[in-house]
């Protein structure tokens, strides 16, 4: 007879802790998407070149994320092997990012050295902060918790896009200015956000010991060669879901860059309304990242992601078939079940990304925890570079509904090379 699973109830205020680094991470990313290429063109007329500089934070993040992540996991000190990065970079990252708008309104070197300092210490900080929960919480109970970190970073969005978006409206005081600058306050208050997350992370979340066995060999292996090792594995689950993760993340960040251009120019609405469609995937993110956690602690994390990709494959077509058939219908009607149709993506799309990393993870061990953490942003990041240039081919030669199209093949081939995974259930808890 199976044992009865454990619950997350006494790890709810760690995992709430440790999502403060979500939170922060979800209430900038908002921010920055939206206004950093207003800043930009400012003083660049070509919006390529500011697409460009707009990928920054991806390349950066392919190649610091999986180093400070591997490089965390064979530190050890006082207050940890995680807490040194967060501690040091997070602060960092909140006054670079709060003082974005100031240099937007200085100079155009002065905002891009900024923007690279800023994707510097907030991607250094991002792979040290998602390993925490893996080591702070046992195998078995990471999809819940990830459910639950996963819903304050929807929220964060939420509050970024709602709350302190609608600050840069709010005129304030610059040095050197005469007149009250619009687009400037939301900028410096997240930044303090992201201070204070970092304090409570600080005080609060103590590490366990992270000498792991006392191994130092093993503890220093290079990242180079763990990676090495996961391709050479005989058993593939491990290679065969960071394909997969690529492909949905191919699939999503292909698709979502474009979603208020398509509102807009196929749909007809208006600007300010272009943003409520991904709005819809934020609140779905939001509001049932935790049930999804939930419902692959009970019924298996491989079948609630394989059963999500085909429903996503599903909502794609249907997106995809809207766009033709709903031609004749009221444009407030057509735009609602626009909506309605982005939500239920949401929905499906927060199961598959609630409960993959926690599979990774049940792949690792303590010593690695760092590394596979590395590997997913890899893959994740390598998407995000490689799908919008991949998808606005697709709008250039065949119209914007065809990037629902090109979505929902690379959610139909990761459910082939998922069907491969045999490993990451809760049960295959080992420390």
């Amino acid at each position: 007879m199976a044992a009865p699973k454990k619950s997350l109830k006494g790890y709810y205020l760690t995992t709430f802790l440790i999502g403060l680094g979500f939170f922060t991470v979800g209430l900038m990313d908002p921010l920055y998407d939206t206004f950093v290429p207003v800043f930009l063109l400012r003083y660049i007329q070509s919006h390529a070149l500011v697409g460009a500089i707009m990928t920054l934070d991806n390349v950066l993040a392919v190649f610091l994320i999986p180093f400070f992540s591997s490089l965390s996991d064979r530190l050890h000190t006082p207050i940890g092997r995680r807490m040194p990065f967060i501690v040091i970079c997070l602060p960092v990252t909140a006054l670079a990012f709060g003082l974005i708008p100031y240099a937007a309104l200085a100079h155009l070197y002065a905002l891009v050295a900024l923007l690279f300092l800023l994707n510097l210490f907030k991607q250094a900080a991002r792979g040290p902060i998602v390993a925490l929960m893996p080591d702070m919480v046992p195998g078995d109970l990471r999809s819940e918790a990830n459910g639950v970190i996963n819903t304050m970073g929807g929220i964060a969005a939420i509050v970024g896009t709602i709350g302190l978006a609608r600050l840069m409206d709010v005129p304030v005081k610059v040095p050197g200015f005469s007149e009250p600058q619009k687009d400037v306050l939301a900028f410096p208050v997240a930044g303090i956000f992201v201070v204070v997350a970092c304090i409570l992370l600080f005080l609060f979340v103590k590490e366990r010991d992270g000498k792991g066995d006392g191994n130092e060999e093993e503890s220093h292996e290079p990242l180079l060669h763990s990676i090495s090792v996961i391709f050479h594995e005989k058993d593939k689950s491990a290679l065969f879901i960071l394909l997969s993760l690529f492909l949905w993340f191919l699939a999503y960040q292909g698709i979502l860059p474009f979603i208020g251009a398509y509102s807009i120019h196929e749909l007809g609405t208006s600007g300010g309304s272009a943003s409520l469609a991904a709005g819809m995937v934020g609140i779905a993110y939001a509001v049932f990242a935790i049930p999804s956690g939930r419902f692959a602690h009970r019924h298996g994390r491989g079948k609630t992601i394989r059963g999500s990709l085909v429903l996503v494959v599903v909502v794609l077509l249907l997106v995809f078939v809207h766009g033709r058939i709903s031609l004749s219908w009221d444009s407030g009607l057509r735009l609602a079940s626009f909506w309605v149709l982005m939500f239920l993506f949401g929905i499906f799309w927060v199961a598959i990304v609630t409960n993959s990393f926690p599979m990774l993870w049940q792949m690792s061990s303590y010593e690695t925890v760092g590394v596979y953490t590395g590997l997913y942003y890899f893959f994740n990041q390598l998407a995000s570079i490689l799908a919008p240039p991949l998808t606005g081919g697709c709008i250039d030669l065949w119209g914007y509904r065809s990037i629902f199209l090109f979505g929902g093949a690379m959610m139909g081939l990761a459910y082939l090379l998922m069907r491969h995974v045999d490993r990451g259930e809760p049960e295959d808890f080992h420390g």
